[in-house]
């Protein structure tokens, strides 16, 4: 069990247990998209593993949060109480030995401070659960979780921080990524029109132009850590490793004199010299070097000169990189 900070102007102390006996075990498999309002879909494992109605309320209620994937919040139920499959007191009803109670495993006084702070951002659970809201209830405690999460900073792009809020241990944070990694389907990396693709699932913050006083020369994708980065285009990898400023990138030089840079990773898959294809693995999205938040530094230069990526692909007829682009169809 661990214990979550105490809130010392609400004075309430937030604790949420963890039951580590629910869980099998981490799965392996590739996060194949990013904390984005996008919607992410559920891989094989996910569709075996949850309840249909623990899916269904685990995709609805992260539509309240603009920085949180369903996969997150389903991880969180899985290794709380196994989607509220498992044998023991305080899952269905009564608390286990750290008052804790329901499928998302909340103390009382938590889940009614949660509650009350989000109705004074106008967010309150919507019928369909208890009256009043209950954590005993799949419906309410799963809304109430995802609540948590967004207010922990799931919504400023910070889902290291929500998960670390929720349970204030490391290996909490990496188990439920690596669940989340799980239940989400892998990124489909079939070649796209001009040969080009999204390198990484997730919601574009910084773009390229001024910042700060200084010039961003490229475009940010934050996703959570691990998110899976491909090559955008074939080529052959030029850097792969440490690199000031950059943390760990890779940098992959492409035909016509184009080189794409992938930078602030958690680890890379690729080796220089190594020829790659368009939608291959070459890394995982980081938080290394000068970043402030899991992000993928995407950089396009031409020519030695980097370029907008949002305009370079829009003027190859690629995928759009950022959603709606202001480019044009």
């Amino acid at each position: 069990m661990a214990k979550i900070a105490a809130t010392a102007m609400f004075a309430v102390v937030a604790l949420i247990a963890i039951i580590a006996a629910a869980v099998s075990g981490v799965v392996a498999a590739i996060f194949g998209g990013g904390n984005s309002t996008a919607s992410s879909q559920p891989s094989p494992a996910a569709l075996a593993d949850i309840p249909g109605n623990y899916l269904a309320l685990y995709q609805q209620a992260a539509t309240t949060c603009s920085g949180l994937d369903w996969t997150i919040l389903a991880a969180v139920g899985k290794i709380e109480t196994n989607h509220g499959r498992l044998n023991a007191d305080g899952v269905h009803s009564g608390e286990n030995f750290a008052h804790a109670g329901g499928p998302m495993q909340f103390l009382q006084p938590t889940f009614r401070w949660v509650l009350d702070q989000s109705a004074k951002q106008g967010k309150h659970i919507p019928p369909g659960g208890s009256t009043p809201p209950s954590r005993y209830n799949v419906h309410d405690a799963i809304y109430a979780a995802s609540f948590y999460l967004c207010m922990s900073g799931a919504d400023r792009g910070d889902l290291y921080g929500a998960i670390f809020t929720y349970n204030h241990a490391d290996w909490y944070v990496r188990k439920v990524l690596d669940q989340a990694n799980a239940y989400k389907a892998a990124q489909q990396s079939a070649p796209q029109q001009g040969g080009w693709t999204v390198p990484a699932r997730g919601t574009c913050t910084s773009g390229f132009g001024s910042r700060g006083g200084e010039f961003h020369r490229g475009q940010d994708i934050a996703a959570p850590i691990g998110t899976p980065i491909v090559a955008a285009s074939s080529g052959t990898v030029i850097d792969s490793g440490p690199a000031t400023g950059y943390g760990l990138w890779v940098r992959i030089e492409h035909a016509n004199g184009v080189i794409t840079t992938y930078g602030h990773n958690e680890h890379n898959q690729v080796h220089v010299g190594q020829k790659v294809q368009v939608g291959q693995l070459i890394a995982e999205v980081g938080n290394r070097g000068e970043s402030t938040g899991s992000h993928l530094h995407f950089q396009i230069d031409v020519g030695n000169q980097s370029v907008d990526p949002v305009a370079f692909y829009h003027d190859q007829s690629a995928p759009r990189l950022c959603g709606q682009s202001q480019l044009g169809p």
